[in-house]
């Protein structure tokens, strides 16, 4: 059965839907060429290149009220434009994955669906997240301050929401690579709590 979510619920998702989209960022990676004049301009034409990914992930969830982080893995889809999905196969099954204007979580038999135009700011986010994808700058500033440190060898990317519903919900998320890999998402919570993902490119078959 598949249920729509309350607006209450909504809001408990948000934390875990902005890992998601966060964590997907890792699909869009950079190529050689692209690294000759490393800037914030070059990795968003670098990231408009890439028209879908897949990559497994570690993530590994710091939560206060817990002594030790929570750890999970699985893999991560992206297609362009606006399909993005997050399916953790350890330590137990669940899919989460964003299509269109619809997020559709599955936990073992049961289903929610959720219908992104009536939560904006959820909304927002999502879109921002796929202005990354798609290598729109101009979408991503409306939603973030971004800033790119470091070099093409080892560069940090941070993304600081803008908005003060966003703000309530993730304080800041850090993309690390080194040279043309992305390879760890930090995301700091606004509540103390935060993630840490590790990625891998998955083997072509």
């Amino acid at each position: 059965m598949t249920h729509l979510l309350s607006h209450t619920a909504a809001a408990a998702l948000a934390r875990r839907t902005a890992r998601l989209v966060a964590a997907l960022l890792a699909l869009a990676v950079c190529s050689p060429a692209a690294l000759a004049a490393w800037d914030l301009q070059q990795l968003m034409d670098t990231l408009a290149q890439s028209k879908s990914g897949r990559a497994t992930f570690v993530e590994k969830k710091h939560i206060a009220l817990l002594d030790r982080p929570v750890e999970s893995s699985g893999e991560l889809l992206y297609t362009a434009p606006d399909r993005l999905e997050k399916r953790t196969l350890k330590p137990k099954p669940e899919s989460m994955l964003v299509n269109g204007g619809e997020l559709l979580i599955e936990r073992g038999r049961q289903k929610y669906q959720l219908q992104l135009q009536a939560y904006p700011e959820l909304a927002a986010f999502i879109d921002s997240i796929r202005g990354t994808l798609a290598g729109d700058r101009g979408a991503l500033e409306r939603s973030y301050r971004l800033s790119l440190e470091g070099s093409a060898e080892r560069w940090v990317l941070q993304l600081e929401p803008v908005d003060p519903k966003m703000q309530a919900v993730v304080q800041r998320i850090r993309i690390s690579g080194v040279r043309n890999q992305v390879r760890g998402i930090d995301i700091t919570q606004a509540d103390g709590d935060s993630s840490s993902m590790t990625i891998e490119p998955a083997a072509v078959p």
